[in-house]
């Protein structure tokens, strides 16, 4: 079965890597790629960062209801097709997805059993310097993301976990660790035990 992993953060948190090195220290995991309305920014590639489509192909998959979730943040669309969760069905991964906190509400309701995390920069002072240390944004963007933060972690208390991303080595350790044991709470706890059964009963 299938477990989807929802993780989520302020912009410049500090997720996206967080994220690369969980896929890195965990097997069997699916990372749902989005699709987008906005341009690439820097080094991205479509495929790797993000899908890139445009808007109108974007709204007419919204009217197919080919996603599982999408939100329209900053005046571009982000979702997560469908298509996501049934690659990681057919490899036997569980799915991790990177999505605002939007787009989290909406597959906590369609998938009650999700695991949510929410990851946090220790304070406001260090999620600043995070966002001004990318050189990506305008000041004008930083003071926005820095306000969308604020409205964000209000919603932590809808999390079933939550990393303070201190030191990079240490909350990816947290991070794989919840992940770990969530797997062993779930049903394969079931495929474990079912073997030992069977051998005090032969």
């Amino acid at each position: 079965m299938t477990t989807v992993f929802i993780i989520s953060a302020p912009s410049g948190s500090g997720k996206s890597t967080l994220v690369a090195r969980l896929m890195d220290m965990v097997p069997r995991l699916h990372f749902s790629v989005s699709y987008t309305t906005r341009a690439p920014r820097g080094q991205e590639k479509s495929g790797e960062s993000y899908h890139y489509i445009g808007r109108e192909e974007f709204e007419a998959a919204i009217a197919r209801d080919e996603f599982l979730e999408y939100a329209e943040v900053f005046g571009n669309y982000y979702g997560t097709h469908r298509s996501e969760l049934d690659r990681a069905r057919e490899q036997g991964a569980d799915l991790v997805l990177d999505i605002d906190v939007q787009g989290a509400r909406q597959l906590r309701s369609k998938f009650p059993d999700a695991v949510s995390i929410f990851i946090l920069a220790p304070s406001r002072e260090i999620l600043e310097e995070r966002l001004r240390a990318r050189s990506e944004d305008s000041e004008q963007v930083i003071e926005r993301r820095l306000r969308e933060a604020a409205k964000e972690i209000r919603n932590y208390v809808a999390y079933d976990y939550i990393v303070v991303n201190r030191e990079v080595g240490a909350a990816a350790d947290t991070l794989a660790a919840i992940v770990k044991a969530e797997r062993i709470r779930r049903c394969r706890m079931e495929d474990e035990v079912r073997p030992i059964l069977a051998s005090f009963e032969a």
